[in-house]
């Protein structure tokens, strides 16, 4: 495994760095489209989940290489106090340690933050936030289940650049069954004058057993709309880049030098540990995961037994097939050459295909690149799919 970085981070590369993901599944309340692994109500276990949690990383077997990006998910991890976060941190830089320059990120909800608990996080070491917005329209908001108001989050944006964060995000969700194009359209433009360096705009799914999917089902609310949600996209795409943004993944976009460095390790497949309740990890072709519900975690880390649930190892085509899939979604694209080398004749058996794609103005092949056209892009995982998957 290596630490090595791409001089420029937000394009493939063979080596992209080595990740630490660190799950926090507590939530004040859990959103109508929400199927992360998080809970509300379990104040009360807090404290012993970060006990469990610092002892956890401080197990961690085998040598690994510093992070050069750490990234804290959730749930929401800024419901937990300054000192709890950074006491955690703190045991991944002893046990782990991280990289010169490494990223550090966490995700925070509007309503759990302000310029006080930021600047405490900056001092911990913490280097990025991640705020999840999702909307700037309050029916918007309502439908979705968020408990934030348009001017909470646009506050925690501000209060995140005057604690001194490096880089501040901010995350949309687009095409619900509440939102107009006006509406997504405002949106967007309040997001990018909150001079951000980094927006991910994410077409909303209905994942099975949310409250959002039992209102679909039971015909309450309508479905999401695919060719609503292509015209959200575009105009999103006008939008951004009017303002200097570029896309550098199907979902996101920065100004110049912002991209997520995590988020930029999964799409080139490349190595993480993850802890925490549910968290998964991925070193050389292991995947792994932990047990999900909190009580359990901290049980086992109390009796020292493996937090782990499972693993697979995952085949060498199988590996490819991700390896193309993840590196696709990059606007970058992968280098052919690069990706021959790290995945011996699996391009090569599957050149007829990609001319085929070619000739239809779904990819690009230019400069030793494989990558999406922006028509290809709009049907990213059916190309992507025809690709990987053929037989």
């Amino acid at each position: 495994m290596t630490t090595a970085l791409a001089a420029d981070v937000a394009a493939w590369t063979t080596e992209p760095g080595f990740g630490l993901y660190v799950h926090i599944p507590f939530c004040r309340h859990r959103c109508h489209y929400c199927d992360f692994n998080t809970y509300e109500g379990l104040d009360d276990l807090h404290s012993d989940y970060v006990e469990a949690l610092v002892a956890d990383v401080e197990r961690v077997e085998g040598e690994l290489p510093p992070a050069t990006s750490v990234f804290f998910g959730g749930g929401t991890p800024t419901i937990l106090p300054v000192d709890a976060l950074s006491r955690i941190l703190e045991a991944i830089r002893r046990r782990v340690g991280l990289a010169p320059g490494a990223e550090v990120t966490v995700e925070a909800n509007p309503e759990t933050v302000d310029e006080r608990y930021l600047e405490g996080l900056l001092a911990a070491g913490f280097n990025r936030a991640s705020i999840g917005v999702q909307s700037l329209v309050p029916h918007v908001l309502a439908g979705l289940g968020r408990t934030h108001s348009p001017e909470t989050a646009l506050c925690a944006l501000a209060a995140a650049r005057r604690a001194g964060f490096p880089q501040v995000s901010g995350d949309l969700i687009f095409g619900s069954p509440w939102e107009t194009d006006d509406d997504w359209r405002r949106s967007l433009e309040a997001l990018i004058a909150a001079d951000l360096g980094h927006i991910s705009t994410y077409a909303l799914t209905v994942e099975e057993g949310t409250p959002l999917s039992t209102l679909v089902s039971t015909g309450r609310v309508p479905n999401v709309d695919p060719d609503v949600q292509a015209a959200r996209y575009e105009a999103a795409a006008e939008v951004l880049r009017a303002a200097g943004f570029v896309r550098y993944e199907i979902s996101n976009w920065a100004r110049p030098g912002a991209a997520s460095r995590h988020n930029v390790l999964y799409w080139c497949a490349g190595n993480y540990l993850g802890v925490g309740a549910g968290a998964h990890g991925h070193l050389d072709g292991r995947r792994s995961w932990s047990v999900r519900l909190p009580r359990e975690f901290i049980a086992r880390v109390r009796s020292d037994r493996s937090t782990e649930a499972g693993f697979e190892v995952v085949a060498p085509r199988g590996r490819a097939e991700e390896g193309l899939l993840c590196g696709l979604r990059l606007a970058s694209g992968i280098h052919r050459e690069k990706f021959e080398t790290r995945y011996p004749g699996f391009l090569a058996e599957r050149e007829d295909v990609i001319d085929e794609l070619e000739r239809d103005g779904l990819v690009e092949v230019a400069g030793g690149w494989l990558k999406l056209t922006e028509r290809g892009t709009l049907l990213g995982d059916g190309v992507v799919t025809r690709i990987a998957l053929r037989p």
